[in-house]
């Protein structure tokens, strides 16, 4: 049993059975034995690797798809540019190493950090260090005048959710409790009538499970207000799909699939995103239509930039350059799971690669 694990069930043996977002949000961020608070997660040492990892020409992309919108609404004097859970900082600095040409970008722009995690921090202070990020707890602390030009990669995803299980025409909430064994596992809560699932009820049928993130909402619906209100866009880029239907909760330690309950603190927890909910909750700015990040990175023109750094290249270095951007984009690999939502002001320009 992870000390984790121990605290967790004491907590449980002593208040009853937690929500699974409580869970998650004990697993992930617990200050002394929580996933994140502990460890540098990423890479083929980790267990598990993000698409700035894979290769360069991801985040290449992405800086050039926020300087465009940033140019495309007159080229502010003065932006916030911002990421949310930065990892290494690998993202943000292939953004700022290729929006280095774009005149005026950087010389407009100021560098913030959405982290919680001091080890993590402690990372991207290296990475970054020639830019003197800000870092802030949550997108609460954000800059909210000027205008905001941010991205966040599989950030959402780690965010604690709640499921609910279709009972009737009421709803009963997976929780976590003992199992017979003395660890944890999940059980259901009492069925009720919940008004905020209420039009669920047109789209699923007995025993479906529906999950809400209210920490996902409650960001961008910030991001969302932000963004109306002072100009800027957002890139949200995540797997999961238009709208939540199923268990999607799963672990991840090793870069395998593990049980979630078996050693609370030490895998990688998260569900996929439910991008209607994102949508909905960034209004009054504009969503974009949901994209697949294939399609994203093909109309931002990764394979001419792939062929362009290819020439360069040979033997095994060109062969791990050929499989990162299939890895990329190819539906089979991250192309299809992985989607982008766009946000923008009303009355802007479409960011480049989406459409409304």
């Amino acid at each position: 049993m992870t000390p984790l694990a121990r605290v967790l069930t004491e907590r449980v043996a002593v208040e009853g059975p937690m929500t699974l977002a409580d869970y998650m949000g004990a697993c992930l961020l617990h200050p002394e034995h929580g996933y994140y608070a502990t460890r540098d997660p990423l890479g083929t040492a980790g267990d598990f690797v993000t698409a700035p990892e894979v290769s360069q020409m991801f985040g290449e992309l992405v800086g050039l798809a926020l300087a465009q919108a940033w140019a495309d609404q007159g080229a502010p004097e003065r932006i916030a540019l911002g990421e949310l859970g930065p990892g290494r900082g690998t993202l943000m600095a292939d953004i700022l190493r290729a929006t280095a040409r774009v005149p005026g970008f950087q010389a407009a722009a100021s560098v913030h950090l959405v982290e919680a995690s001091r080890p993590l921090r402690a990372r991207q202070a290296e990475t970054l260090s020639a830019h003197a990020p800000a870092w802030h707890h949550d997108v609460h602390t954000l800059p909210g005048d000027v205008p905001l030009f941010v991205v966040a990669n599989e950030f959402f995803d780690a965010l604690p959710i709640r499921q609910f299980q279709r009972v009737g025409d009421a709803w009963a909430e997976r929780m976590v409790g003992p199992d017979p064994e003395g660890g944890l596992t999940l059980g259901l809560g009492a069925a009720a009538p919940r008004d905020e699932l209420a039009h669920r009820l047109s789209d699923t049928a007995e025993g479906d499970v529906v999950e809400t993130c209210a920490p996902a909402t409650a960001a961008v619906s910030v991001l969302g207000d932000r963004i109306a209100a002072q100009g800027g866009a957002a890139l949200l880029i995540d797997y999961g799909d238009w709208r939540s239907l199923g268990d999607t909760f799963q672990a991840v330690a090793g870069h395998e699939t593990v049980n979630p309950f078996a050693a609370p603190g030490e895998a990688d927890l998260t569900a996929h995103v439910d991008f209607e909910a994102l949508g909905e909750a960034a209004r009054p700015a504009v969503p974009s239509r949901l994209t697949t990040q294939g399609v994203f990175l093909e109309r931002l023109g990764i394979t001419a930039r792939a062929q362009a750094l290819a020439r360069g290249l040979s033997g095994e270095a060109l062969r791990q350059h050929v499989a990162a951007h299939r890895r990329l984009t190819h539906p089979d690999e991250m192309g299809t799971v992985f989607k982008v939502l766009g946000l923008r002001p009303e009355g802007a320009a479409a960011i480049p690669g989406l459409s409304e």
